[in-house]
Order: structure tokens, then C-alpha cells, then sequence
């Protein structure tokens, strides 16, 4: 039995049928005691009343016992009248002594107020002449009697509304068996489709509870191993890009140095230095993002001075500065944390963020890089008032080989820099994030936590 449906329907059914079984049971017996009891108090009124009358007359019980003992032998004989069931009943004197009992043993014993307890007391001008007992053993009705009959009508009563309740069970414990299993198998179809490369694949969400959830974060799963291959692709397309430009420069001019077709003077040679060193950056940034997604990345942390940091980094690109006509400034705040980080890893990061300010900073523009305490720790701020990023972009700009502006595609870079500013200070347990207005220039914030 492998199907789960199955197995569902199989469980509610048993449940059901316990149940049903269990109730019919319950109320068989609660039916049989209450009409029992209905009976015999009935009765019990009756001959209490009919005993009251004789004490009344003669003063005593002498006699009862031979008479209710006649009317014993009489009802047990085989003539038309049914039995009496009072004739079971036990007749108990003042002096808590037997008069009468079905069981002839049982006269003359005495009786201990536990067991009268159980019985009705005759009350005779205010005095308690005696005592009648119901009978200890269970009442089996005359066959064919009303009494007998109204039982039956309710026992089968109680069979077919149990009978009713196993199949409601049934039906029901299938409708609900299907309904539950019908998101797992959509789930599983869809887990075989993706196997197969159909990625993306979504299914639909049927209800709220945790087979919701389930289908809920199956879809998003999707979605994402859809992305993810696809920017996987993407990369890998990106990379072989990357790395064929240079690699066609240098085989090209090898090449041409190789057949005397070109003189070696240090122009060529300084084109193939300049290719190799792309080359040499691309396959060190690949390097260094693989690093940070395996979590190797080594980190030498040390306690450093923020504003030590950003000065340190506006002295090295000074002259890159005046060249592009940026003034390039540090504002730093008072009485900065000192923050534990890998300087040389930080100021990798700031560079980057520096050069991609250079890119977009027209001439006479500006570059400020500021730091400033906040609760937990420093802020840094590389702010430029460049051309901005368009909203659209935005949300972009951190993946890896993305170039917003596509004319970037054929000066150099790789794409890469802003993916490697994040993963590093992520690796220090910091968040970085972008604030752009298009055409008023950008701000990338760090953050990290002191101590």
C-alpha cells in the first residue's frame, strides 16, 4: 500500500468506524440502563404502594412472605401471564430482616444499611415499616414484549446510524484524503518537470495551511533555481566574453611577432603587458568571489581608524583626481569607534567604489568620502555627484558582469567590482547599499560594527 491517499482514507475510515462503533455501544447501554431504570421504578411504585396497603391493614408483614412466594410460583409456571419483573424484588422488614426474596436462602438474613441504602423505604404514619430492594441482576425481557420490542426498534436504530456515520467516514475521509494529497501531487509532477529542466515551474497554492506554505516556498524555489541558472549562464557567457578579448589581443599579436609580420617595438609590447593584466585582474576577481561564496575568504582583522582609512584612500587616487578634474575630499566625524576590519581588504573595496565614481562624475564634479557614528557602529559614505543610476538599475547594481551602462562592456571592465565590494563587506559581517537619484549623482553607504 504505497499510495497515501489510500492510506488517508484507510485511517479516516478506521477513525470513523471506532468512533461510530463506540458511540453506537454508549448509547445502546445508556439506552437499555435509562429505560431499565424507568421500568423498575415504575413498578417499584406500584408495589410499594400495594405493600403499604396490606401493612396498612394488618399491622405486620405476617403472611407477604407466603404470598409474594405463591405469586413467584405462579408467574414461573408456564401459564399466559408474563412474568412480573417485581417479582424479583426483595421485601425487607423494620428489624432489617428478609420477608421476602427470590432467593428462598436469602429470608430471615439481615440487612446492613449499605444495602438499604439502595432501596425505597415504605412509609407507614410517618414510621419506616420496611424496606424494598430492586434486583442486583440485569432484567431480561419477555421475548415478543413491548418492552422487548422498543428495545429492539432502538438497537436498530443505533446499527444503522452507525452504519451511516462509517460511510459519511468513508466519503468523507476520501474527499479530504484527495484534497490533501492532490498539492503533493501536483508538488511531485512539478519536482519531476524541474529534473528534467523545465525550471520555473510553479504550482498552484490551494490553501493557507503548511501544504500552502509548502507549495508557497516550492514556488519561490523555482523561481530562484530559474534565476540562479540563468545568472549562472549569463556569467558563464560573460566570462568566456572577458576572457576571450584579451586572450584574442595577445594570440593576435603573438602571432603577428611569431610570422615577422610585426616589428616588436614597445608599443606592442606595452598592448600585450596592458592585456595581460586585465587578464591577470579578471582571473584574481574570479578567484576572490569564489573565495567569498565558500566562506575562505581570510580576513586579518585589526583594529583601525576610520578616518585613517578614508585619508589613506583619497592620498592614492589624488593624482587620478586631478586628472579626471574631481576634487576628491574626506569628511570624517568626531570621535569615530574604532572598528575591527581587514584594512587592505576595506580600502579594496573603497578603491572600487572610488573608481566607479570616477566613471560617472563629469569633469569639475566632486567625491566625498565621510564617515560618521551611528549605535552599533561606522558609517561609510563614498558620495559622488555624478549621473546617477536609474531606478530600474538599482536593484542590479551588486550582480555580478551587470553593466548598466552598456558602453562599459568595451572599456575594460569586468563587471565584477561591486560584487566584490560586497562580498567583502559581508565577510565582515557589514551591509553595503546604494542611494541614487538619476542625473544627481550617488551615495554607497557601509556599515559596520565597532568592537
Amino acid at each position: 500500500m504505497r499510495s497515501l491517499s489510500t492510506k488517508l482514507t484507510l485511517a479516516f475510515l478506521l477513525v470513523g468506524l471506532t468512533g461510530a462503533v463506540l458511540v453506537a455501544v454508549i448509547i445502546r447501554q445508556q439506552t437499555r440502563n435509562a429505560f431499565d431504570r424507568f421500568i423498575l421504578n415504575r413498578e417499584q411504585q406500584a408495589l410499594a404502594a400495594s405493600l403499604i396497603r396490606y401493612y396498612q391493614t394488618n399491622g405486620n408483614w405476617d403472611g407477604m412472605g407466603e404470598i409474594l412466594g405463591s405469586l413467584q410460583e405462579t408467574q414461573d409456571g408456564n401459564g399466559p401471564e408474563p412474568r412480573r419483573d417485581w417479582m424479583r424484588f426483595v421485601l425487607v422488614g423494620s428489624d432489617q430482616r428478609v420477608v421476602f426474596s427470590p432467593l428462598a436462602e436469602q429470608v430471615g438474613e439481615r440487612m446492613s444499611n449499605r444495602e438499604l441504602s439502595r432501596g425505597v423505604a415504605l412509609q407507614v404514619d410517618g414510621e419506616t415499616a420496611g424496606w424494598i430492594l430492586p434486583p442486583r441482576v440485569p432484567r431480561q425481557w419477555i421475548p415478543n414484549s413491548p418492552e422487548e420490542l422498543f428495545l429492539q426498534n432502538i438497537n436498530r436504530a443505533t446499527l444503522v446510524s452507525a452504519l451511516v456515520a462509517t460511510l459519511l467516514a468513508l466519503t468523507l475521509g476520501g474527499f479530504l484524503a484527495f484534497t490533501m494529497t492532490r498539492s503533493l501531487r501536483e508538488l511531485t509532477e512539478a519536482t519531476v518537470e524541474i529534473a528534467r529542466g523545465k525550471l520555473g515551474l510553479q504550482v498552484k497554492v490551494r490553501s493557507k495551511d503548511e501544504l500552502g506554505e509548502l507549495a508557497t516556498s516550492f514556488n519561490k524555489m523555482s523561481l530562484d533555481l530559474e534565476q540562479a541558472t540563468r545568472a549562472r549562464r549569463q556569467m558563464t557567457a560573460d566570462i568566456a566574453h572577458d576572457l576571450r578579448s584579451p586572450l584574442s589581443v595577445i594570440s593576435g599579436y603573438a602571432e603577428a611577432l611569431s610570422d615577422g609580420k610585426l616589428p616588436g617595438t614597445p608599443e606592442v609590447y606595452n598592448i600585450l603587458h596592458q592585456e595581460t593584466r586585465q587578464l591577470s585582474r579578471l582571473v584574481e576577481d574570479l578567484r576572490l568571489l569564489s573565495l567569498a561564496d565558500a566562506g575562505e575568504l581570510q580576513l586579518i582583522l585589526q583594529p583601525c581608524d576610520p578616518q585613517a582609512l578614508l585619508e589613506r584612500v583619497a592620498a592614492r587616487h589624488a593624482v587620478a583626481a586631478q586628472q579626471h578634474s574631481v576634487a576628491l575630499r574626506v569628511e570624517a566625524g568626531q570621535e569615530l569607534p574604532v572598528v575591527n576590519l581587514d584594512s587592505e581588504r576595506m580600502a579594496q573595496v573603497l578603491d572600487n567604489l572610488v573608481l566607479n565614481a570616477f566613471r560617472y562624475t563629469p569633469p569639475g564634479g566632486e567625491i566625498v568620502l565621510s564617515a560618521r557614528a551611528f549605535d552599533q557602529g561606522v558609517e561609510i559614505h563614498v558620495r559622488d555627484n555624478g549621473s546617477g543610476i536609474p531606478a530600474d538599475e538599482l536593484p542590479h547594481i551588486f550582480d555580478r558582469f551587470y553593466r548598466g551602462d552598456k558602453a562599459r562592456q568595451q572599456n575594460g571592465e569586468s563587471g565584477l567590482g561591486l560584487a566584490i565590494a560586497k562580498s567583502i563587506v559581508e565577510a565582515h559581517g557589514g551591509t553595503i547599499r546604494v542611494e541614487s537619484e538619476f542625473g544627481q549623482g550617488s551615495v554607497f553607504i557601509i556599515a559596520l560594527k565597532s568592537g
